[in-house]
């Protein structure tokens, strides 16, 4: 590889979706899941979900339809106990803690204001080394 074949360095990634309640999504992603708000654009939202990852929120009018499946997956240590104070705030379960054999990991689905399904997961041998 040459030194000017070299991918320059990404220093972060946000992943924008659109929202039709600004409001409600606020109440979800930094209420209930407690993501610190790090920009507030007046229609656009940005939360950090850990160092150099984020989740952002554009006021469109709409969001993605349920039949398109966005799911927006959350790495966390404590799966039960994350989706278990999510429950007793409130949050729309869509399926309890479960082992999935295929993806060799722990999972929780809640589904967010927008429709939008939100997973706890945490795989059964990390990510990174």
């Amino acid at each position: 590889m040459h030194a000017s074949d070299a991918r320059p360095p990404i220093q972060g990634q946000i992943t924008f979706l659109p929202t039709d309640d600004l409001g409600a999504t606020d109440a979800f992603y930094q209420g209930l899941l407690g993501l610190p708000l790090v920009r507030d654009q007046g229609v656009c939202r940005i939360y950090a979900t850990s160092a150099g990852a984020y989740l952002g929120f554009c006021d469109r009018g709409y969001a993605v339809p349920d039949t398109y499946r966005v799911v927006l997956t959350l790495l966390v240590d404590d799966v039960v106990g994350d989706f278990e104070r999510l429950r007793a705030q409130g949050a729309e379960v869509v399926s309890a803690p479960a082992h999935s054999q295929r993806y060799a990991a722990l999972t929780a689905f809640v589904r967010c204001p927008n429709g939008y399904l939100v997973e706890l997961q945490r795989f059964d041998e990390p990510l990174e080394p």
